[in-house]
Formats: structure tokens, C-alpha cells, sequence
């Protein structure tokens, strides 16, 4: 049985239809679509299929959904995660001692949500800051005067404004957003366009290296179409004369990628980092420039769902109860993919008040805040869907564990904390 899927769907980054099929998901809920219960009926599922492509080593979700779908009514705010307000704020100090003069510069980020990393750049005295966003609910917390907003898509009409208003932009950030994009090669070509000649384009996203080795297949839904390599990174900005001159590896979300770019005429280009070429060896090593390393992957996701599924039927035969941590799009793409219902976590926790009163899309838990733990009806155990910030969530509920209550992490191996005697 051939790997290609239908050939009605081309790479995004390379145009070929070249894909093989790593993992189906089946008909999901967008993952980001959390609802009340009048929306049940009218809740719509879309499928989902993650490919890898065999001519650029791109590995991408196929099934586009309309932007203006996934980012209404959008519910992720990073300043409510402690840990990322100070990623973000060690993320700004580092970015513009190395590459800007604050009085001079203009720096623009697309996807600049709450501006959890605008602020701390604002602080710094940044001349020019422009932050670029479609989603009207989160960009309007901003509210900070230092800061121009652009409730938009970063687009090349946007970039073409915005340099007839400010010049070509000194640094371009994108952050957990450049893997979200449908037309990535419009948005890159807004990039080439609105950045200056000696600028830099830093964007950071989640790392397929990560990924494979800790089976984070958490990390894929609608939202994140894209998962990217060093190896494919390379292969997309060489198509736009652009070269990857540095990268730094970064433990935020479970391990993720800041990629440095420059244009190729330009100053950064001249010199390519020992980081960047040992990264590319040791990919080529691992082979994720072939689809055998993808298709192993998808068998070893596979497994951890039944194992994950063995121990939440156990505790249910036992008695006991779970709840969920952290209603996330990872949660729910695990959650739908294991099929977890009611019947085995009970309801989930969030700590950003806005989901509070919610349910998740499919499986319809309703949405808590942590103070639930600390309540007469207190869960037995806790799934942490959140797993990726299992240190700050067992600061936060330390009473809880005190309690006896219990944590179960689901990846990248499903453990239980602390460890049952």
C-alpha cells in the first residue's frame, strides 16, 4: 500500500505533489474552538492528516481550515503563563542587545498576541514598535501607547503599508506563529519586502526534532500546519535568497527552535554558525530528510495512546477520578486523537480566566479553574495535558499534591507523580 496520499494536495512550501502520510487523525474539532453547550449541535469537524514531503523535507497538515475560522473568538493568551512572560523578557533583552540600537531601531512582530514580548522590547526604549495580529479580542489587551497595532494578517499589502509609514523594519519577529500560516510563501515575501538590507528576521517555533524524540504529537492540529526541520527551513528561505545564519535550541513548549535569518546580500549572511551547521549533520544523521523517520514515529505515537488509555481505564475500574490541566489546542488534539471522554477525565483546569464557564471542542469537558483542586470534590489524580510547563503547574497546585493528590504526565511517557509506593 503506497504512503502518497492524493495528489490533489501540493507541498505549501514547494508546490510538488510529493506527500507521504505520517499520521491521520481522522475527523477532529478545531482544536482552538472551545464553546458553550449551545453550540454542541452546530459544531463542525474537519479531518487531519500530517505529511511528509519526500522533494523539500517539509513536514506539514494538509487540511486548511480559513484563517478567519480558527483565529475568531481566539483564546490564548500567553502573558496568563508565567513561564513565557519571562522567556519573552529574556527573549527581548537578548534580541536587542545583539542586533539593535534602541533609539534607531523599528522592530515588527506578526502574531504578536497580548504583547508579552512587545512590552518587554518597549521597555528597552525600541524607537519603533509594531505589532501585527488578527485577533481582534487579544491584540485590544494591549492598550500600551508605546506600541502601533495592526489588527491584521501580516500580508504583503500590510508589509508595502507599513514601510510607506515606517521604512524597511530593522528586526521582524514571529513566535509560535510562522508554523500557522496557509500562504507561507505570501508571508514570506512580505518579510523580504518590509525588511531592511542588513535587518534579521528571528522567529521561533516549535521543533520537529522535539517532536519525534518525545512523541509530541500533542503539538499537531489545524492551527500548526507546519513542523519545521533545520533541513526544510534551509530549503524554503533559499527559494527567497535568504540564508539561516544562526539558531538557538529553546526549552519553551517542550523544546523549541529560534531561527536567525538574514537576507543573502546582506551583512548577517557572511557568516553561517557552527550551531547551524552541526544542526543540519546531525538531522541528516536522523534522517529527516526521509520519510522511514517520520513513518516510525507515527507507529511509536501509537503506542503511548494505548498506554495512556491502559491507565486512565484502571483508575476508572478502581474508582478513582481524573481531571484534565491545561485546556489547550495540545490537550484537545490529545484528547480527541486518544478519545478520551466524560467517562474517564471528568472535567478539565485552566488557568486563563477567559476559558473559565467553556468546554472543549468534541469532547465537551467543561472548563474549571484550579481552585476546584482544593475542594471537598477534589479529582484523584490530574491529567496534565500542560505538560510542558509540569514544573510551574506543580508550584501552583503544590497544595493539592500535599493532599494526595496525583499527577499524570501523558509524554513523552506516561508517569505518575509523585510515584505511587
Amino acid at each position: 500500500m503506497s504512503n502518497v496520499i492524493n495528489t490533489e494536495f501540493k507541498c505549501a512550501f514547494c508546490g510538488e505533489q510529493d506527500l507521504s502520510l505520517i499520521m491521520d487523525f481522522g475527523k477532529v474539532a478545531l482544536a482552538g474552538a472551545f464553546l458553550k453547550p449551545e453550540a454542541f449541535l452546530k459544531e463542525k469537524k474537519y479531518p487531519m492528516r500530517l505529511c511528509f514531503c519526500n522533494n523539500c523535507f517539509a513536514v506539514q497538515v494538509v487540511d486548511l481550515i480559513d484563517p478567519d475560522i480558527l483565529f475568531q473568538d481566539y483564546f490564548y493568551f500567553s502573558s496568563s503563563i508565567g513561564t513565557l512572560r519571562d522567556h519573552f523578557y529574556d527573549y527581548a533583552q537578548e534580541v536587542t542587545n545583539r542586533f539593535l540600537i534602541p533609539s534607531k531601531a523599528t522592530v515588527l512582530e506578526f502574531g504578536c498576541n497580548d504583547g508579552v514580548l512587545l512590552r518587554p522590547m518597549a521597555d528597552l526604549e525600541i524607537k519603533t514598535l509594531i505589532g501585527v495580529d488578527p485577533a481582534e479580542n487579544v491584540v485590544s489587551s494591549i492598550n500600551d501607547e508605546r506600541i502601533l497595532i495592526k489588527n491584521n494578517y501580516f500580508t504583503e499589502d500590510v508589509a508595502q503599508e507599513i514601510v510607506r509609514e515606517h521604512g524597511c523594519v530593522d528586526m521582524i519577529m514571529a513566535n509560535n506563529v510562522y508554523a500557522h500560516i496557509p500562504d507561507i510563501q505570501g508571508t514570506t515575501r512580505a518579510i523580504k519586502q518590509a525588511l531592511s538590507e542588513d535587518g534579521v528576521f528571528i522567529f521561533e517555533v516549535h521543533y520537529l526534532g522535539k517532536v519525534i524524540d518525545d512523541m509530541q504529537y500533542d503539538m499537531v492540529y489545524h492551527e500548526h500546519l507546519y513542523y519545521y526541520s533545520l533541513l526544510s527551513a534551509i530549503e524554503h528561505f533559499k527559494r527567497y535568497d535568504m540564508v539561516i545564519f544562526d539558531i538557538k535550541l529553546v526549552p519553551i513548549h517542550a523544546g523549541s527552535i529560534r531561527f536567525y535569518v538574514g537576507h543573502k546580500a546582506g551583512k548577517h549572511a557572511s557568516f553561517v554558525s557552527d550551531a547551524v551547521k552541526n544542526l543540519a549533520k546531525q538531522e541528516k544523521i536522523k534522517g529527516y530528510d526521509t520519510f522511514s523517520s517520520f513513518q516510525k514515529f507515527g507507529n511509536n505515537v501509537s503506542e503511548t495512546k494505548d498506554q495512556l488509555i491502559s491507565l486512565l481505564k484502571k483508575i476508572k475500574s478502581e474508582g478513582g477520578t481524573v481531571a484534565g490541566y491545561g485546556a489547550s489546542g495540545r490537550a484537545n488534539t490529545m484528547i480527541q486523537y486518544c478519545n478520551i471522554s466524560e467517562e474517564l477525565v471528568s472535567y478539565m483546569i485552566d488557568d486563563a480566566p477567559a476559558k473559565t464557564g467553556f468546554y472543549t471542542p468534541a469532547s465537551h469537558l467543561e472548563i474549571f479553574t484550579r481552585e476546584v483542586l482544593l475542594g471537598k470534590d477534589a479529582p484523584d489524580y490530574v491529567l496534565v495535558f500542560a505538560w510542558s510547563f509540569f514544573d510551574e503547574i506543580v508550584h501552583s497546585n503544590q497544595r493539592y499534591i500535599d493532599n494526595g493528590g496525583r499527577l499524570i504526565l501523558p509524554l513523552p511517557s506516561v508517569k505518575i507523580y509523585p510515584e505511587q509506593i
